[in-house]
């Protein structure tokens, strides 16, 4: 039986209609994607779900007392309290139940009354029990997240995970999830995809998703539902499936289209020679062809818009042979000379014209650095970067940070002018830009006003008026739908100069580059043939460097140690005993071990399959790391506090 059913819903807004009457259901633990170009109505469907938008017809009905959380596209903005609160505001339902039932049970009750009461009790079991706190901490404790952090402390990979751990802890059954993949690496990615899995395997949750992310959507769906002109089209089964059924179905409606106006034309001759020919005609007939026209006029509305079109300028110039070569290049953000770890460690590569380079790694380890390298934007600490001759660059990053918010998608397009040159040919500014799914009236629009999804193609559109043989792309499919994903990747397979591009998009990575540059750890950088998913099949581990906590943290912990050195260094006493002396020599071989051990088990956590077990099994290994990690600490402050009395 189905637990939320939208039943021929209208939505309209000014002039733009995003659902014409369409109908569709979920059932307990399905897994359904919806899919459809950006503006299609996705995420409003998901607020229509919430209650946070009104239909104007149709029904929307769900289960009763059905359990809905939702995981939001952005990140949280509650970021100066700790994730502990945070996560517990996912429980604020089950809080308000048992005072609910708490007061209920200080009154006389009949027997209504003592029903009621005993359904509140199966609805407080059911959304995590009678103690809130201990559900916290025990959601906490699965998904690793540090209690006490603050939110503002947290890398935006771990925000996400906080948002998710708040969107499971209430135990529901319909788990709506809008772009998940957005703000994560890639190991993160593939640890939410067996999250998600066994939240609705283990509790046959049903999940309602919204993703760019074709290789996540994947491994996850169970079924797709398309918006399309409207309309609810149901699909079974993954993305492969998605797209073979499509497009039998645009086939089957160009049949059908071709039937109808065949027959339309066939009955409007007959109507005109029956006015010259008969003094009566089949009414029936006429009625028909009446319905006929009425049909066709629904048709034109429903006309399915043309689909993106991306032009990439190249250049007419040719580049070198040649393109980059880098000789022992080492990068440290500290000062020359100092103990910070490389982020790029003794790197030589060859970059040679027609490469294309797909750079792989989690968040952190240095991909965006070493583009700002290549492209003279950073000094290596050490080591030669030598460019070579005629190159044309376009970088997507750069003109992320160029865009005016106060400037219309025109004036930022054209700079003043009504017309570009492509192919060395005049083009108005606004024809161009429709072919990146913006209409006039939309063209006009500032920068300002736009969604994530639009900047990104605002910015792909003007990048791609610039001539070049070198094209540097940094994350260029974020928020970007699929049909425009799926047509960029076309236009990149068929550019003639050379790749540089950073994204976690899998699918994208396998279809554009022909061979990737992965990061690993220590700052190693190593180049493998393929792409991501034929690296990805040699068993590799990428580097992890997206701890929980972020950089300002990272700084306060690194600065209050210097600090308590300092301190212990000028109250320590003169001299040392010889056993602390012996102490002091073996401690770092102890910090050694310890280490080992810690990163030992921060691998088995790290599995993609890890949560997937039950709790039995994670519980006592997050258990261990948290012991192991308090004594790393103990022994790193008695190491610290001899090391400073030693002088």
């Amino acid at each position: 039986m189905a637990i939320l059913t939208l039943d021929q819903i209208k939505l309209q807004f000014g002039d733009h209609t995003l659902f014409r009457g369409g109908s569709m259901s979920l059932e307990p633990g399905e897994r359904v994607c919806l899919v459809g170009r950006n503006g299609a109505g996705k995420s409003t469907l998901l607020k229509i779900i919430m209650g946070r938008q009104e239909l104007d017809e149709g029904e929307l009905r769900m289960r009763q007392h059905l359990r809905i959380s939702e995981l939001k596209q952005t990140l949280p903005t509650e970021l100066d309290e700790p994730v502990h609160v945070h996560v517990s505001r996912g429980l604020s339902h089950l809080k308000q139940l048992i005072d609910e039932y708490r007061a209920r049970s200080q009154t006389e009750l009949d027997e209504a009354g003592l029903r009621e009461l005993q359904d509140l009790t199966h609805r407080i079991d059911a959304e995590g029990g009678w103690n809130p706190d201990v559900r916290v901490d025990t959601v906490l404790s699965e998904m690793g997240l540090p209690p006490d952090a603050l939110l503002s402390d947290l890398s935006g990979g771990w925000q996400r995970r906080v948002g998710l751990a708040r969107a499971l802890v209430s135990n529901p059954e319909l788990l709506l999830l809008d772009e998940p993949t957005n703000h994560l690496d890639l190991s993160a990615i593939e640890w939410l995809e067996e999250r998600v899995k066994g939240y609705s395997q283990s509790q046959s949750g049903s999940v309602l998703f919204i993703t760019h992310d074709r290789a996540f959507l994947d491994r996850l769906a169970t079924r797709i539902i398309e918006l399309d002109l409207g309309r609810f089209l149901s699909f079974p089964g993954g993305y492969r499936d998605f797209l073979r059924r499509k497009e039998e179905l645009i086939e089957t409606e160009k049949v059908e289209k071709a039937d109808f106006e065949k027959k339309l034309a066939e009955e409007e001759t007959w109507v005109r020679q029956g006015i010259k020919a008969r003094r009566t005609r089949n009414e029936g007939r006429v009625r028909a062809l009446m319905a006929m026209r009425e049909e066709a006029a629904q048709r034109s509305e429903l006309k399915r818009p043309k689909g993106p079109r991306i032009h990439i300028e190249g250049s007419d110039q040719e580049s070198g042979r040649k393109v980059l070569e880098l000789f022992n290049v080492q990068h440290s953000y500290g000062p020359a000379g100092g103990d910070d770890e490389p982020v790029i460690r003794d790197l030589s590569l060859k970059i040679m014209r027609g490469d294309r380079i797909g750079l792989v790694g989690n968040n952190g380890v240095g991909k965006s650095t070493l583009l700002k390298l290549l492209l003279g934007e950073l000094t290596p600490t050490r080591g030669t970067i030598k460019l070579g001759t005629n190159l044309q660059i376009a970088y997507f990053d750069q003109m992320r940070r160029e865009l005016d918010p106060e400037a219309t998608i025109v004036e930022v397009i054209g700079e003043g002018r009504d017309y570009i040159t492509l192919n060395g040919k005049q083009r108005h500014v606004i024809g161009y830009l429709t072919g990146f799914l913006f209409s006039a009236k939309r063209a006009k629009t500032p920068i300002k006003a736009l969604s994530g999804g639009e900047c990104n193609r605002v910015i792909l559109a003007k990048l791609f008026t610039r001539p070049s043989n070198l094209l540097v792309l940094d994350e260029p499919t974020n928020d970007l739908d699929v049909e425009t994903l799926e047509v960029l990747e076309q236009k990149l397979v068929e550019y003639d100069g050379t790749l540089l591009i950073v994204s976690h998009d899998r699918e994208f990575l396998d279809n554009v580059v022909t061979s990737v540059l992965v990061f690993e750890e220590g700052g190693v950088i190593t180049r493998h043939p393929g792409g991501f998913s034929d690296w990805a099949r040699k068993g590799r581990a990428l580097a992890i460097m997206d701890d929980p906590v972020g950089d300002r943290a990272k700084a306060q912990r690194k600065a209050a140690r210097a600090d308590a050195k300092a301190v212990a260094k000028a109250e320590a006493p003169a001299k040392m005993t010889y056993g602390e002396k012996l102490e002091l020599r073996a401690l770092p071989a102890k910090a050694a071990h310890q280490e080992a051990l810690i990163a030992a088990l921060q691998a088995r956590i790290g599995d993609p399959d890890f949560y997937a077990q039950g709790y039995e099994v994670t519980q006592p290994v997050l258990d261990d790391l948290a012991r192991e990690q308090n004594e790393l600490e103990r022994i790193t402050a008695r190491w610290l506090e001899l090391e400073a009395r030693a002088g």
